[in-house]
């Protein structure tokens, strides 16, 4: 494995398994309950610290038993959340979650004592509110939804501080319907959990609702766009050994792969408009983000709409990156069984080593083919390579990414704060490791400066997405580490994959 890849694969390793640790420490105390909720969480990591490990040590498991691993990790969640939820249960342990919740509180407010729970109540009188719709708001509440117990002031609204009675999702549907039929769409209800993780209600005006784009930025879209059709035209055009902007009588060859290209991020886009129309969401035109390394690296997409709860903002998050990566893994494969000696592209079969994911499925495809020198390959399997690059680049867990609005839907925020950190970590430590490394630092970059900041809470930001859901996110996870992450060269040449 190259410097970076090894470096990446062992930072990988040694916050994976920080991370079970200090897991294993908070919930210890929790007894049954606390050790299940551990071991859920552990189960997600099996196959990631099997696959990396064993590689990082110059082993390999092939691709057929990195899916049976995650066919039982996947089983295994499943189960596990019905143990969770039965333990939960039981009325000593609900004391304990409660216990832990109070002494969490106490800490905070001892930190603070100036700023602390008296702060927090705020006379009715600086509200935003009118005393009119104050309340009939508070008029929504009752012993059997939404017990509310005290009303701070928030932005052009208000917080309202109480205890949840019943089913998070019945709940807010119900206070939700209840606020309609009194203001119409003046309002919008967010059930959200506090910093102590108790459940409050947060009543918005609807002018707080997310913009349509303005012509300024339907302006910059555009300008992107024609940007990444130019870039990836060059891209496409270094490929093959020529600069095409000084031969541009050549463009019937670079055409065919430049389209390919485009099929890959509109089939991205698709997904995610088209899960949004079913889930009757906005989204925005899609911003294209160009690149001379490999033409394009997807496009960065505005929700234009509150989200209703975190199971719609998993599957608009997911939608787009299965839908190009399964079009980009089909042209691979198309690309794979159509490649012959002496047609197609020639090219260094070390190549085939910069991606677990591609070399395996190149040696099953190809054979020993793939142990000489060099290879002939179909342009798709060029295509289907660099499809399945963006998605896994548009996949990593961090800010507003749909890999961090997968794990903001499936973890919650706090999660989604770390993951982001971390992988910015990660991208800083591989760009000072390896400086020449111009995608890593382009990452960096725009992860840190535009994409770092979160999605903005759903309505109901307190019913988790199902074990079905989690489940896939960690395939998709799963999947895009395997096509970033490279080869040992010792593991490689044992395996036959590069000359």
């Amino acid at each position: 494995m190259t410097t970076a890849g090894n470096t990446t694969t062992i930072a990988l390793l040694i916050i994976t398994i920080g991370i079970l640790g200090w897991g294993y420490y908070r919930n210890r105390d929790l007894g049954k309950f606390g050790i299940l909720s551990w071991l859920q969480s552990a189960v997600l990591m099996i196959p990631w610290l099997l696959s990396f490990g064993t590689l990082s040590a110059g082993l390999y498991i092939n691709l057929a038993g990195i899916l049976l691993l995650l066919v039982i990790s996947s089983g295994l969640y499943i189960w596990l959340g019905s143990q969770v939820r039965l333990a939960a249960q039981d009325p000593e342990t609900a004391v304990k979650i409660a216990d832990r919740l109070a002494k969490s509180r106490s800490k905070q407010l001892a930190k603070a004592p100036e700023n602390g729970e008296q702060a927090l109540s705020i006379d009715t009188d600086v509200l935003s509110l009118s005393e009119a719709d104050l309340s009939s708001i508070r008029g929504i509440f009752g012993i059997d939804t939404f017990y509310a117990t005290e009303t701070l002031a928030y932005q052009q609204g208000a917080i309202f501080k109480g205890n949840l009675r019943g089913d998070a999702a019945a709940v807010h549907r119900r206070l939700t319907d209840k606020l309609h039929d009194k203001f119409g769409e003046k309002y919008r209800l967010f059930l959200v959990p506090d910093p102590d993780e108790r459940p409050v209600v947060v009543v918005l005006p609807s002018t707080n609702d997310p913009q349509p784009a303005t012509v300024g930025q339907q302006i910059l879209g555009l300008v992107m766009f024609v940007a990444t059709i130019a870039t990836s035209l060059e891209a496409m055009g270094v490929f093959l050994g020529f600069d095409f902007y000084e031969h541009t009588d050549r463009i019937k060859e670079i055409l065919p792969l430049s389209l390919g290209i485009w099929t890959i991020l509109i089939a991205h886009e698709l997904g995610h408009q088209v899960l949004a129309r079913m889930r009757q969401i906005k989204i925005g035109l899609p911003f294209f983000l160009p690149t001379g390394q490999i033409g394009a690296f997807g496009a960065i997409t505005r929700f234009e709409s509150l989200v209703p709860d975190r199971s719609v903002l998993f599957d608009v998050a997911l939608a787009g990156p299965a839908t190009g990566g399964l079009v980009s893994l089909i042209m691979l494969v198309i690309g794979l069984l159509l490649s012959h000696p002496g047609g197609g592209l020639e090219i260094p079969s070390q190549f085939l080593q910069g991606s677990i994911l591609v070399g395996t499925i190149a040696k099953i495809v190809l054979g020993a083919t793939i142990h000489q020198a060099n290879i002939s390959i179909h342009p798709l399997v060029v295509i289907g390579w660099l499809g399945l690059v963006i998605n896994a680049l548009n996949l990593m867990p961090a800010g507003q990414l749909d890999g961090g609005r997968i794990v903001q839907a499936i973890y919650g925020r706090k999660t989604a704060q770390r993951s982001t950190l971390v992988t910015l970590v990660i991208l800083g430590f591989v760009a000072f490791f390896n400086p020449a490394n111009l995608v890593i630092l382009y990452w960096l970059i725009l992860v840190g400066f535009l994409q770092r900041a979160l999605e903005r809470p759903s309505l109901d930001e307190i019913t988790e997405p199902n074990d079905a859901r989690a489940a896939l996110g960690l395939l998709a996870l799963f999947l895009m580490a395997a096509t970033v992450i490279p080869f040992s060269p010792d593991l490689a040449g044992r395996l036959g994959i590069g000359g």
